[in-house]
């Protein structure tokens, strides 16, 4: 049995402007104010799983034990059938750099992989958001939400952010990167995990 949220503040745990202000805007019919990690400046801990639920966990833990707040926190990525689930948890070193995070070499670095190993198309892929709701007194919930796809070359699309550019949802024909934001919102991973997230803990 999944176990409800009952209060009526929530800490996001995350640094994220754009993540902070999607999850206000989806908790507000429940009556559930948000606030974000930096605001309670909190450090971000470091990513030491090998698996999204369980940075997530790390993440969530660290932050309700630090606030005794119940904290919510996401690890999303993609992952590329060809490529054996890489990059996965690794999404974004992908795009590291001592400048900052460059995700077309990241994107153009998993396109040249696909053409080394030959990958038969369509390639697929899926972007996967797990979130994790933890409470102080360490009980959690996990959510996952999955958005199949495959992939294409060259990018295309201004719009989106990380790997969307590359990426075409099923169901479309247009990559994430060339819809719009509010479209995407409405069938991302995240939206899917965060509908989980709603039934599971306010339903």
């Amino acid at each position: 049995m999944t176990r409800k949220f009952s209060g009526d503040r929530l800490l996001i745990a995350t640094h994220n402007k754009g993540k902070l202000e999607e999850m206000e805007h989806l908790l507000k019919p429940f009556g559930v104010s948000v606030v974000g990690a930096a605001e309670m400046d909190l450090p971000e801990p470091e990513e030491t799983e090998d698996t999204f639920v369980g940075n997530a966990r790390i993440k969530a833990h660290a932050a309700a034990k630090a606030t005794g707040l119940p904290a919510l926190s996401d690890d999303s990525g993609i992952t590329i059938d060809a490529l054996g689930g890489a990059p996965g948890v690794y999404t974004a070193d992908w795009a590291e750099t001592p400048n900052g995070r460059d995700f077309v070499m990241a994107m153009t670095r998993a396109h040249d992989e696909l053409e080394a190993k030959n990958a038969p198309h369509p390639r697929f892929a899926q972007f996967r958001c797990t979130l994790v709701l933890a409470w102080p007194d360490g009980h959690d919930e996990a959510f996952e939400g999955v958005m199949p796809g495959h992939l294409v070359w060259p990018m295309r699309g201004d719009n989106g952010f990380g790997y969307d550019p590359m990426f075409v949802p099923e169901g479309f024909d247009i990559t994430f990167a060339e819809m719009d934001r509010w479209e995407k919102n409405k069938i991302s991973h995240r939206a899917r995990a965060v509908k989980q997230f709603i039934a599971g803990c306010f339903g």
